[in-house]
């Protein structure tokens, strides 16, 4: 058996020169997202099988996990990055995805909620390796081939969230356990491939000592808000819409099946066509739209489009009648949120843009732990045999209120401007 090749690629050896190191990376991305895509439609159903549960009662179960996920997230991604810095790419992506790989098989296995609880908690440890997976593009790109390599990376992203849900919904009908097997065993095999063609990108000249708590914890990043008083009604904005988008994320799958009688088949598809919209929007119509209407229209008329879809989405009791709004909605979120990311850089410095970057996932990385509790307790709420409130899309009609609220602040802050 050949050992494995270890050592730092030369100049030359870009992912444009040698594409196994680069179909390796994405691998990881479109792995990683394949597995956000697949835990959408089969982690509400498998909490709902595996104890019997209601739909209001796996709703607040569903939201409890789902915090512990992203709070795991939120704790180990500046830890990952600080030892990919200090011990070299290769080592945090191998190692991170072998625990992948174990998150799957605990899924697969998983008797009780506790064990989907360990596992979930294992999955936000092991998962925060996007980063680590950007870096290694960056190190061994070179000026004319960097864009490329990270449009190739961005492929990866979309690629994965169309492929989970596709992946789930079609095995989760023969048995809900099958999809996690089959995950499993693709991560591992990946490994195995990446342990052989994978060579470390960081020279150990470039790499610093580790950092201590003080650089680690992930609270360092959010002092960085305070840094940047005049993107404070952007970010305001960025926290709205991120409330509305995470909080409708986590509740779909219980929503569709309580208010259209959705199976796994029908919420995996419907995932998959988001998915797919996203690429669309995102990948072919953003640059466009934007160069004609400017950055200012394009996100006023992206949040009325996506207020007015999520509102009208809330009364609709028929599936398939939901789904053009949903395409409406996606239309008008996903044109406006790289619309503000390019207006939010153009009000910053040059050498601020990173800070800039870090403040907007810090944003989103708070949102993620907030906004799936507090959807879930609304549709645990309003889904039950006594329901507080006769409003199935509860969450829906408080979504377009928050599109409608980023609306107002975001015309008040350009004005000011």
């Amino acid at each position: 058996m050949p050992a494995p090749d270890t050592t730092s690629p030369e100049p030359g050896d870009t992912p444009g020169a040698s594409s196994r190191p680069l179909l390796f990376i994405f691998l990881v991305v479109t792995i990683d997202m394949m597995g956000v895509g697949l835990a959408f439609p089969l982690l509400p159903k498998l909490i709902q099988n595996i104890g019997d549960f209601s739909i209001s009662e796996a709703a607040y179960y569903n939201g409890g996990i789902a915090v512990l996920y992203a709070l795991a997230q939120f704790a180990f991604s500046p830890f990952v990055g600080n030892l990919s810095d200090a011990y070299g790419r290769r080592p945090v992506l191998l190692i991170a995805q072998s625990g992948l790989a174990l998150d799957y098989f605990l899924m697969a296995l998983a008797p009780n909620l506790w064990w989907i609880a360990a596992a979930r908690l294992v999955s936000g440890m092991f998962g925060a390796t996007v980063s680590t997976a950007s870096a290694y593009v960056a190190d061994v790109s070179t000026a004319e081939n960097r864009a490329k390599n990270f449009g190739f990376i961005g492929m990866a992203f979309g690629l994965g969230f169309v492929i989970g849900p596709v992946l789930g919904g079609v095995l989760g009908e023969i048995d809900i356990h099958l999809p996690f097997f089959v995950s499993g065993a693709l991560v591992t095999l990946n490994v195995i491939f990446g342990y052989f063609v994978l060579p470390e990108s960081l020279p150990r000249e470039n790499r610093r000592p580790m950092a201590g708590w003080r650089q680690s914890n992930p609270f360092s990043a959010l002092r960085l808000l305070t840094r940047l008083p005049r993107l404070t009604p952007f970010l305001i904005c960025f926290f709205l819409v991120f409330m509305a988008q995470r909080g409708l994320e986590s509740i779909w799958v219980l929503y569709a099946d309580f208010r259209f009688d959705w199976g796994i088949r029908e919420a995996a598809f419907s995932l998959a066509f988001v998915g797919l919209m996203y690429i669309i929007v995102q990948g072919i119509l953003v640059g466009r739209v934007v160069s004609r209407f400017g950055e200012s229209r394009v996100i006023s008329a992206g949040y009325l489009l996506a207020s007015i879809s999520l509102f009208s989405f809330a009364l609709v009791d028929h599936g398939l009648l939901g789904l053009p709004l949903v395409g409406t909605f996606i239309l008008g979120a996903a044109l406006a949120e790289p619309a503000l990311k390019s207006l939010a850089a153009q009000v910053v410095a040059s050498n601020q843009q990173g800070l800039l970057q870090g403040a907007i996932a810090s944003v989103n990385s708070l949102v993620i732990i907030i906004a799936p509790a507090f959807a879930n307790l609304v549709l645990a709420h309003v889904s039950g045999p006594a329901p507080l409130a006769p409003v199935p899309g509860a969450w829906f009609l408080l979504g377009s209120g928050l599109f409608l609220l980023a609306f107002f602040v975001f015309r008040r802050a350009r004005a000011s401007l």
